[in-house]
C-alpha cells in the first residue's frame, strides 16, 4: 500500500465530507452551518490543493482545478460571512454562503469522481 496515495484520497474525501457537513441544512438557517466547520472545510481543501501540486498527468491538471474552484468558492463564503455579518440579516447572508459552499462541493464531487475512475483504470 502506497501511504502518499493514502493521504492524497483522505484529504481529497475529507475535503468533501467537511463542506458537505457544512451545506446540509436549510439554507437560511444559521444555526445548521457553523462557522467554524466552514474553516475546517477550507483548511483541508487547501492541503487538498497543495497535494494536487506534483502531479503532471491531464487527470492531475483536472484534479487540481476542481480544487482551486473549490478553494475559491470556499473562501469566497468565508469572506462573505466576515464582511457582512453586521450589515445584513444573518438568513438572507446565509443564503449567498451555503450557495457558494454548494458550488465547491460540486467541485469536490468532480474530484471524488474523478480520483475513483483513475483509482479503478489503473492496472496492477
Amino acid at each position: 500500500m502506497n501511504m502518499e496515495k493514502v493521504v492524497f484520497g483522505f484529504f481529497i474525501v475529507l475535503a468533501m465530507t467537511l463542506n458537505f457537513g457544512f451545506f446540509i441544512g436549510d439554507i437560511d438557517n444559521a444555526s445548521h452551518h457553523h462557522v467554524y466547520e466552514l474553516y475546517a472545510a477550507i483548511i483541508v481543501s487547501l492541503i487538498a490543493t497543495v497535494l494536487k501540486f506534483g502531479d503532471r498527468t491531464q487527470v492531475g491538471a483536472i484534479l487540481l482545478s476542481t480544487s482551486l474552484a473549490a478553494d475559491l468558492q470556499l473562501i469566497s463564503a468565508a469572506i462573505l460571512w466576515a464582511a457582512l455579518q453586521d450589515t445584513m440579516e444573518i438568513s438572507s447572508l446565509m443564503v449567498y454562503i451555503v450557495s457558494l459552499s454548494g458550488g465547491a462541493l460540486m467541485a469536490n464531487f468532480v474530484s471524488v469522481v474523478l480520483l475513483i475512475s483513475e483509482t479503478i483504470s489503473q492496472r496492477r
